[in-house]
């Protein structure tokens, strides 16, 4: 045996192992064996006959199954084997099958191994790779350790299925006389490439190549984006390039060609680096403005127009977060555009992105610095940031020229502050204090203003002030002591609390009318109170469950002065809900606090049944003993400028707030819901939202989304504006995909605007999808007013290919 030590078990039936030691050295040092028992160098045979030839290789045979071979982590199935030990090198016959460490598997009916155990020469080959990509040829030859080479192959990333009739065709494939897999550049290389759709020759190249599948990135183009608009752009490619500089950095150079206008040039660099990531993204163009307008004011809109000097026009979206170990994070976000419309002319993908501590709001670019510190007991956070607004006003601007060419007029940025810095803070000790949990919260803010800006920051009743130079810049400093105690009886939960807050603010450059300069303001509050809610449980014979939990809040706290002079920064609106009800604090901010005598009551009710099955329902409300005027905001009459009046945007001003109606549905694994309102004290439904999701089949689903805001007490279809907190809205939201015919089917998305009476945004498109490929052609239409033209029509195309990658 050369040396070699063997030892040999009889299995079941006629079939004989080999384990065989690499040498004396081996003999004296074991090494580690591997999760299937084998050392490194030893050989595990499985065959109906198996032994040695005269060259000391084993050769082993099988009938009624295969012959098995398994060495170094590898395994080699066929019905008739010979493997060399000593060199390595081995060759296998009919049904040959070899499973690498890696989990990829190769098949051939004739197979010749190198002396690393892996394919060397294979006839009738096939591998499918660990992404499911499938690659095969009449003939492989391994001419390196990092090169493959394929005569008359084809490459499928789609699964191949198998059924009665045999293999079906796979939907793409790409066939070539020879194929080269280099390992060392990480690609295929192909010459004479045939693409194919279900067998059907489509297109030719004669040379062609992709990444190899089996890496996670590496350079090339990625599917490109066709569209067509017909508001200015014509047809629009936009052919994407990715650029791998290492494994943690990567450049994506994005060109978009327009047939109209000027290309956008689109680029994107990314970076990891040991403890965060940076993120930065950018576009540029030299090009007039452009769009659809009704000049005249005829009502007719004139198509493709052109206005203006060509200029450079440009945008940045960037990020980074850090975070080093530690309690210690940090981040920034860096977000500018020089037009308020090149996001919506040039269809630039996902620019309002939630990066960050602080998100800029629909329509609101944010840039940012910050940093965190947090550890089981304590947080702080330091931070600045400014704003860029695309946000409209007021649609519909009746002069057109250069000087004001868009048609809208856009938020004023001056009345947006800077905030520099914003600190958040709190603390809890490590122990209970007196039998409770103490919670101790601290903050602080400057903001600076270069525009004057009216109600809501300013109370109602200032908003007709004469407008000043500068706005009012505005400095605060709050700090606040919340302590709680959970007390159980008899299935009783009673939770006593005490929050005491105190608030400092420095005020500058206040409109004349308030003295003109500035002033230092002091308020408190002083809150004691308890929580009780006693849940009750009915279990069914069935197995279904009831669960009724009321809920009721009492709190006294003395009835703080708001001064009118402080600006509404952070608490313009609220939002009720079942867990806000119950706070002390129902702002989001600190600007706006409540105070008096509240009495708050609430009742979930839960069922359960079967696995998954449920449905809950709250419904709560809250009284005082005295309403709050300073909680309303004034509202300006469309029609009519000069009228304005008061109201509630908040449903706390009056003496008994909203009625809050909260449920969640999941009757079945396919159907889930959520819904919220608000009613106040005549039934009336003041803000409202629901979503729902339902699928059937296997692929097909539909999502239903309803938004509506009525609070503002003006008919709002005089002159329909944007949802903010002050204006009503009424939107439906539906999406959804059905297939008809195997793979075919329908997709459609749309937004419709109830007041406006039309959906403002539309698409629906044929759908093609299976395990290889999904492929969507439509229609879409746009008629939202964000933009400065008019409705905007477009085709689009979708493609997603397996281990390729999608358009969007």
């Amino acid at each position: 045996m050369n040396g070699r030590g063997d030892r040999r078990r009889l299995l079941a039936g006629a079939a004989l192992a080999f384990v065989l030691c690499g040498g004396p050295a081996l003999a004296q040092t074991t090494p580690e064996p591997r999760a299937d028992g084998l050392g490194e160098g030893q050989v595990y045979v499985r065959a109906d006959s198996a032994g040695r030839n005269a060259d000391g290789a084993i050769v082993a045979a099988g009938d009624m199954e295969r012959a098995l071979i398994r060495v170094d982590g590898r395994t080699l199935r066929a019905q008739s084997l010979t493997y060399d030990p000593e060199t390595g090198l081995g060759s296998a016959e009919g049904r040959v099958e070899l499973i690498d460490v890696d989990g990829s598997v190769v098949y051939a009916s004739r197979l010749e191994l190198d002396d690393q155990f892996r394919a060397g020469v294979a006839v009738d080959f096939a591998t499918r790779l660990r992404n499911g990509s499938g690659l095969m040829a009449a003939t492989a030859v391994r001419r390196s350790p990092t090169v493959n080479e394929l005569n008359y192959a084809l490459f499928t990333p789609c699964p191949l299925c198998v059924t009665e009739d045999g293999v079906r065709e796979p939907v793409i494939s790409v066939s070539a006389e020879k194929v080269t897999q280099d390992e060392a550049l990480r690609a295929i290389l192909y010459r004479n490439a045939v693409f194919r759709v279900r067998g059907v020759p489509v297109f030719w190249l004669p040379v062609f190549a992709h990444p190899d599948p089996t890496v996670e990135r590496a350079s090339g183009f990625l599917s490109p984006t066709i569209n067509y608009d017909n508001s200015g752009r014509g047809l629009s490619v936009e052919t994407p390039y990715l650029f791998v500089v290492s494994p943690s950095e990567d450049w994506l150079v994005s060109p978009q060609f327009n047939s109209q206008v000027a290309p956008l040039l689109n680029v994107q660099w990314r970076r990891r680096f040991a403890d965060g990531t940076v993120v930065m993204r950018g576009g540029y163009t030299y090009e007039r403005n452009f769009g659809d307008f009704d000049l005249d004011g005829d009502g007719r809109v004139e198509t493709d127009v052109r206005f203006g000097p060509r200029d450079h026009r440009s945008y940045l979206l960037g990020y980074g977060a850090f975070d080093p170990g530690g309690p210690w994070r940090w981040g920034f976000t860096a977000e500018r555009t020089s037009d308020k419309t090149l996001f919506d002319r040039y269809d630039v993908e996902n620019p309002y992105q939630d990066n960050g501590l602080y998100y800029g709001d629909q329509r609101r670019l944010i840039s940012q610095l910050y940093a965190e510190r947090q550890t089981e007991r304590s947080y702080l956070s330091v931070a600045a940031f400014s704003i860029q607004s695309l946000r409209i006003t007021r649609f519909g601007v009746d002069d057109f020229g250069n000087e004001t060419p868009a048609l809208n007029e856009f938020e004023d940025e001056d009345s947006l502050p800077l905030a520099a810095p914003l600190v958040e803070a709190r603390w809890e000790p490590s122990g209970p204090v007196l039998g409770g949990r103490l919670r101790l919260k601290g903050s602080a803010v400057s903001l600076y203003r270069d525009g004057y800006v009216g109600s809501p920051v300013l109370r109602p009743e200032l908003a007709a002030l004469p407008a000043t130079p500068s706005g009012v810049d505005s400095r605060r400093v709050t700090g606040q002591v919340d302590w709680r105690r959970v007390v159980l009886a008899s299935g009783l939960r009673l939770e006593p609390f005490v929050d005491l807050r105190a608030d400092v603010y420095s005020l500058e450059d206040l409109p004349p009318a308030l003295g003109g300069e500035g002033d230092t303001i002091e308020r408190y509050r002083a809150t004691a109170g308890v929580d009780v809610s006693y849940p009750l449980i009915r279990r069914f014979a069935n197995g279904a469950d009831l669960i009724l939990e009321p809920m009721a809040q009492l709190s006294v706290s003395n009835t703080p002065e708001l001064d009118a002079r402080i600006p509404i920064e952070d608490a313009q609106t609220v939002e009720l809900d079942s867990s806000s009800l119950f706070r002390t604090d129902r702002f989001a901010g600190y600007d706006l606090l409540e105070g008096g005598t509240r009495f708050t009551v609430g009742l979930r009710v839960t069922a359960r049944w079967g696995e998954g099955r449920d449905a809950s329902v709250f419904v709560g409300r809250s009284v005082r003993d005295d309403g709050e005027p300073a909680f309303r905001a004034v509202t300006v009459d469309p029609n009519d400028p000069t009228v304005s009046r008061l109201y509630d945007p908040t449903g706390l001003a009056r003496e008994a707030s909203d009625w809050v109606v909260q449920a969640e549905f999941a009757p079945s694994d396919r159907i889930r819901g959520w819904g919220h309102a608000t009613i106040d004290g005549s039934g009336e439904i003041r803000r409202a939202e629901m979503a729902l999701n339902a699928r059937w089949g296997a692929r097909n689903q539909a999502d239903l989304i309803y938004l509506v805001d009525r609070t503002n007490p003006f008919d709002p279809d005089i002159q329909p504006t944007l949802p903010t907190s002050r204006d009503n809205y009424e939107f439906a939201q539906l999406s959804g995909q059905q297939f008809v015919i195997g793979d075919w089917g329908v997709a459609g998305a749309g937004i419709y605007d109830v007041q406006r009476d039309l959906f403002t945004r539309s698409e629906v498109g044929l759908l093609y999808e299976d395990d290889c490929i999904r492929f969507e052609i439509g229609y879409r239409k746009d008629n939202t007013r964000v933009r400065p033209s008019g409705p905007s029509e477009s085709a689009y195309v979708r493609l997603t290919l397996a281990t390729f990658g999608a358009t969007r």
